[in-house]
């Protein structure tokens, strides 16, 4: 046991490299992944100019994927829609999935809201006040005048003020021996001005907002501060049995078992369920004692973790695909071989502990290693464990294992030296966490049933079909008998016309004596009269005058004829010019009534785009008590895409920079999100393919632009949110890398802390448990 505590740096240092490596050479992969996405409203030429590429199809032409599938007359017109994106090498930092919704999809940000609040109420809160016990005993250490207890206190305090809280300013370590705003009181905190609240932490939000690997590192290390004891719990729990404790109760057996099962069963049960973990880590006896030889070769090690240090920056300045994979196969290997050595390693420790430490007629190894089922069958003998916990160590089970409590235990003066602290560099509490999916309001929550629900409801609605008024109906009759008007008044107009024409031309030409035609008209009436009246003896001259007369007699008969001809051409051209101007302002009235109900039919009352998107079933879970809880995912919160949108646009107001993939013009919004999901594969830019007037799918392909809740590409010109039913369809697909390795890598995109550039501050932790050393520990005997 005496090296234990002299392989705790290198084994430190050996965890540093395995979560350092993979960082540094994911910043070079080969393949390209999609980092970013914007949607380009109306015009995509500024696209290149902000550093995105737009997607083209096979010629290299930008692609339309709105496809004029806007309104006809009166509706907001057509606006071409198109989608660009940014690339990363690193599939720690690529979008791994792009989703929709429209605006009458199943989604609701009250009931976000509601189920954040039950999440703070009934799962923050009481692990609020856990905390706070714990941070109790971390006080009453850091002041106490136990030099051990004290040391690991200081320790604790030393790391936990690596990490600071960025409303306070103030470095975790201080804010928590300091008085937090949950002991003060809201009311209390309410009546501070906001310089004094910078002195209160709030330790609820911390513990609900914090990046969720560094929440793990808070309770963990701060578990790691408790007891206040001279002792440990492993001294304790030596020398307790069930039966002092049925003792101390001063009842009878039957009523101290009831007593002890209210006091103590609880925390058994979680013991419990941490028991065949730790059975199994306690049977790994593979290769341990090598595995301990290996590590005590400090100077080995370390050499060994520096060459692949220099290999590492040997292929990032000279890159070539083959030396990249002969590297990282080389660095994955050794991770593997850093963490399986650190596994068999805290194993073997935590072995050869317990089998110092005597416990009734064997060690404590002996009782560790007993069956499941038959701990299970008789949870008393755990009483006395929990019984030899301290309030602290307690409520800091569900933030440790058994073999970790082990491990503190055993851990001396040795194993919480500073010198294991000199890598750690700062970080926020908040690292990688975008805190405006916590603000009240901004995060919409969407499920298989408040999908379902809005489906149904859109049935039941049915499609909006438009219908002119009864007014408008009006209008449409009355500007068709002026227009019958109009064309009568004309057939008038023109009918007199032409006989006063007609006539005046006959008069003009025929009946005066400067007329073309007026002496043959002379002569036949002359030569008629003399025909008819040849036995009256008429002279020359009266026949003469007699024809005269006649002709003299028709004009002035024609005369009032051609009066009433030109009075009623003149009267129709008056009526039509009347018709005429009626028929222009009635048919203008009833097209701008009509526009206007055109204008009614395809106005769209927008309502505003969430910003966030969540899936309830990504971020609900079930407790060991088969209780619905929320569980802290960031990574599942899908963000908006925005647009190029501008203040001054129409819509600006309600949508902001919220892209809508039917360019502001159609039923809905149907809103775009991306997500940059640690759990899932990064999405190729390469293979990001647009395919118009098509329901085939390209070979290779299985998902594309969806809609929350499936998986199948969806068409972004479906009728159901367009106005232009014959709009050809427009489908996007992509692929992902399922060989990305993006596990290795969230843990930098979710924001661990830095450490040594690139490792979590969970390394402290690693560093605190493994230090054990046997200063005053029980020896079995010989």
């Amino acid at each position: 046991m005496k090296r234990i505590s002299t392989i705790t740096l290198v084994i430190l240092m050996a965890v540093l490299m395995a979560c350092l490596m993979p960082a540094q050479v994911f910043a070079d992969s080969l393949t390209e992944y999609i980092s970013e996405v914007k949607v380009y409203l109306g015009s995509c030429d500024a696209a290149e100019g902000e550093g995105y590429k737009v997607l083209c199809d096979d010629n290299g032409k930008p692609v339309d994927l709105n496809q004029k599938a806007g309104g006809g007359w009166g509706s907001k017109g057509e606006k071409a829609v198109y989608l660009a994106y940014k690339t990363t090498t690193n599939p720690a930092d690529a979008v791994t999935d792009l989703a929709l919704m429209n605006m009458k999809g199943g989604y609701s940000t009250d009931d976000y809201d509601v189920l954040f609040d039950t999440y703070l109420k009934a799962q923050i809160i009481p692990l609020v006040e856990k905390f706070m016990v714990i941070t109790d005993e971390f006080r009453a250490n850091y002041n106490s005048d136990n030099a051990a207890n004290k040391q690991r206190a200081d320790y604790v305090y030393d790391i936990l003020n690596k990490i600071t809280d960025d409303d306070t300013g103030m470095k975790m370590g201080d804010l928590l021996l300091a008085e937090t705003k949950f002991e003060l009181g809201d009311e209390e905190y309410g009546k501070l001005t906001d310089e004094q609240k910078k002195n209160y932490g709030d330790i609820v939000t911390i513990l609900a907002q914090a990046n969720g690997k560094t929440t793990l590192v808070l309770e963990n290390v701060l578990t790691r501060a408790a007891d206040t004891n001279d002792n440990s719990w492993i001294d304790r729990f030596a020398e307790m049995t069930y039966d002092d404790l049925v003792e101390a109760t001063g009842m009878t057996p039957t009523d101290a078992a009831k007593e002890l099962s209210k006091l103590y069963d609880d925390d058994a049960q979680i013991l419990l369920n941490m028991w065949d973990t730790f059975r199994e880590n306690l049977q790994d006896l593979d290769d341990s004692e090598t595995v301990l030889d290996e590590l005590e070769n400090e100077q080995s090690s370390e050499e060994e973790l520096a060459e692949l240090d220099s290999k590492i920056d040997d292929v990032q300045n000279d890159f070539t695909p083959e030396k990249f994979e002969e590297t990282i196969t080389e660095v994955f290997d050794e991770q593997k071989k850093n963490i399986d050595g650190i596994e068999k390693a805290t194993n073997a420790i935590a072995r050869d502990y317990l089998e110092s430490v005597e416990y009734g007629d064997g060690t404590l190894l002996d009782f560790f290693l007993q069956e499941y089922e038959e701990v299970a069958d008789n949870t008393e003998m755990l009483y006395p464990l929990v019984a030899s916990l301290t309030a602290g160590q307690r409520a800091g089970l569900e933030f440790t294992t058994l073999k970790d409590m082990v491990l503190i235990a055993g851990t001396g003066g040795e194993g919480y030296s500073d010198e294991t602290l000199d890598n750690f560099t700062g970080g926020s509490v908040y690292e990688g966490v975008d805190r405006a999916i916590y603000e009240k309001g901004g995060v919409a929550l969407t499920s298989d049933a408040l999908r379902t629900k809005a489906l149904d409801k859109a049935a039941e609605e049915g499609e909006k079909e438009f219908k002119y008024r009864w007014y408008n109906y009006a209008m449409f009759a009355l500007t068709g008998i002026t227009a019958v008007g109009f064309l009568a008044s004309v057939g008038y107009t023109v009918y007199n016309g032409a006989q006063y024409l007609r006539l005046n031309s006959y008069m003009n030409n025929t009946l005066t004596e400067g007329g073309a035609n007026y002496l043959a008209k002379f002569n036949a009436m002359r030569e008629a009269i003399r025909v008819e009246n040849t036995h009256m003896g008429y002279s020359n001259y009266q026949l003469d005058r007699m024809a005269k007369d006649v002709i003299s007699s028709e004009k002035s008969l024609n005369q009032g004829t051609l009066a009433g001809y030109k009075s009623s051409s003149t009267f129709g051209a008056k009526l039509s010019l009347g018709f005429g101007i009626a028929m222009v302002v009635i048919a203008g009235i009833t097209t701008y009534l009509s526009w206007r109900e055109m204008q009614a039919y395809y106005k769209v009352d927008f309502t505003p785009i969430p910003r966030y998107m969540v899936d309830e079933k990504d971020i609900t879970g079930y407790n060991s008590k088969g209780e619905k809880i929320v569980i802290k995912n960031q990574s599942a919160y899908y963000k908006a895409v925005e647009c190029n949108r501008t203040d001054s646009a129409e819509f600006h107001k309600t949508l902001g920079a919220c892209a809508d993939m039917n360019g502001d013009v159609g039923k809905q919004w149907l809103a775009l999100y991306s997500v940059k999901n640690e759990a899932s594969d990064p999405i190729i830019a390469s293979s990001l393919k647009a395919v118009v007037n098509s329901s085939d799918i390209p070979a290779g392909y299985t998902t594309g632009i969806h809609m929350f809740g499936s998986n199948a590409a969806f068409n972004l010109n479906s009728n159901l949110y367009d106005w232009n039913n014959s709009a050809p369809s427009v489908f996007v697909y992509f692929m992902t890398d399922d060989s990305a390795l993006s596990d290795a890598g969230s843990n930098f995109s979710g924001g661990t802390i830095a450490i040594a550039g690139g490792a979590g501050l969970v390394t402290g932790a690693l560093a605190t448990a493994l230090g054990m050393a046997s200063t005053g520990k029980k020896k079995k005997e010989a």
